[in-house]
């Protein structure tokens, strides 16, 4: 399966944002489906999760301003970002499971100024 993020861009403290992740396979077939960022110099990170089911959860620091979605009909998996902070500012990956591997796609960039 390929993953494609895209909705990155530079925006300015308070602003939102929301990222796309187009899936090549049927993601209904798919477990849950994460968000992950990695910011300069530093590990990537968990953002978000959402089950088939639509069970969400998220790290502590974005609780409350971002939203995980899916839709199944259109292959995508969306996080809505609302309230942006400078310390969100990261390259942001989606990621499944599939047939037992763990795959990253190609990420987007987030970049909020103060």
């Amino acid at each position: 399966v390929q993953l494609q993020a895209s909705g990155g861009g530079l925006v300015q403290a308070g602003e939102s944002l929301r990222l796309s992740c187009a899936a090549s396979e049927t993601i209904s077939s798919f477990s849950w489906m994460a968000w992950y960022r990695q910011a300069p110099g530093k590990q990537r990170e968990f953002v978000a999760r959402i089950s088939p089911g639509g069970m969400t959860n998220y790290v502590d620091s974005v609780e409350g301003r971002f939203i995980i979605s899916r839709d199944n009909a259109k292959n995508t998996m969306y996080l809505q970002m609302s309230g942006l902070k400078p310390d969100d500012t990261a390259v942001y990956y989606c990621h499944v499971v599939f047939r037992g591997a763990s795959i990253f796609g190609q990420g987007t960039l987030v970049t909020v100024s103060s």
